[in-house]
């Protein structure tokens, strides 16, 4: 049985992407991009690998992502550190082309549905050597062993992962890594930076929209990574990673000077900064959330400032990939008023 979640609210049509995208809400073509018109999937985001896909603004694209282990990952007897190479994990979708996206534009992105893939879908999580928040890394270098290697091998439904007969969680899928295509650098795709990547943000699922910065002719979209569940900080390293059927919306904002992924649900704005240390990533957050403010919602800067210190809140994605990914948030019906 194929397990969904898909935004069955009509918030969308008061976001910023059908209020400003030039397909004003209106939904093009839609296209599939399979396993096979994929071939070739992408280990870096940058502005040098072949496109796949050209589509223009308001169409939709069906994605069938592998997991992060790119499916190499079968059994709880597997080895992580024999089968899997750094940095050959999370493999990309696209580049996808959108017609019309020039730099200085924003291409907002809708999720709306991820279903998993196969008759018996199953997620994996690993600990794997030196990759995590509770153990020693190549850039929190320590002289102790590395933690042992384990592997989980967790059965989906519509509904559930069923993590254990103890433990059973709620399906929360979203998108661990969606990016545009830096100006001139090829990025690996376990990095998140300006251009998004490996954010592993769990709100950003169905019915969300991430708004991202272009730098390149095209956008140039990458999507993968794809967690049924995760929660914040993805504290060993990897969320219950799976193959996904990823239905998403893509439009473009003309003009839209912003410097960092934006975020908007129905619920909440958000902005996203990434970097090390984790103070910084909350510090470029923020920063970016009140230009938000000041920009769109006709705050003072230092109003915004103070009145964040109050209800501001803060998401934390992961704090274990090379940059640790923070969203700074404030509640619409706040802000708005």
């Amino acid at each position: 049985m194929s397990s969904v979640v898909e935004d069955t609210t009509q918030w969308v049509d008061e976001s910023l992407m059908h209020r400003r995208g030039i397909a004003g809400g209106k939904v093009g073509k839609t296209h599939h991009l399979t396993e096979d018109v994929q071939g070739k999937f992408h280990y870096t985001i940058g502005p040098y690998s072949d496109s796949v896909l050209e589509i223009d603004p308001g169409d939709r694209v069906v994605v069938e992502t592998r997991d992060a282990f790119d499916g190499l990952i079968k059994s709880e007897s597997d080895s992580p550190s024999q089968l899997l190479r750094m940095p050959f994990l999370n493999p990309q979708n696209g580049p996808i082309i959108v017609r019309g996206a020039e730099k200085g534009d924003v291409l907002a992105v809708y999720i709306e549905s991820m279903t998993t893939r196969g008759e018996n879908p199953t997620g994996t999580c690993c600990m794997i050597p030196e990759f995590g928040a509770l153990t020693g890394t190549e850039y929190t270098a320590m002289l102790n062993d590395p933690l042992p290697e384990k592997v989980r091998r967790i059965p989906l439904d519509e509904n559930n992962i069923y993590w254990s007969e103890r433990n059973v969680l709620k399906y929360r899928p979203h998108i661990g890594t969606l990016s545009v295509s830096p100006e001139i650098d090829s990025i690996n795709s376990l990095t998140p930076d300006q251009h998004g990547g490996n954010m592993d943000l769990p709100d950003m699922g169905p019915g969300s929209v991430t708004y991202l910065p272009i730098r390149a002719p095209g956008a140039r979209l990458f999507i993968g990574d794809a967690h049924a569940s995760q929660g914040d900080g993805e504290v060993c390293g990897t969320a219950v990673e799976y193959p996904s059927i990823t239905t998403i919306r893509v439009d473009l904002i003309k003009q839209w000077p912003i410097d960092w992924p934006r975020f908007e649900n129905e619920e909440m704005i958000m902005a996203i900064g990434s970097a090390r240390p984790l103070e910084d990533a909350t510090r470029i957050a923020y920063r970016e959330l009140i230009r938000w403010m000041v920009s769109d919602y006709d705050y003072d800067q230092w109003d915004a400032y103070m009145m964040l210190s109050q209800c501001g809140k803060v998401r934390l994605g992961n704090f274990v990939d090379p940059k640790y990914t923070v969203g700074a948030g404030a509640i619409k019906k706040i802000i708005e008023r």
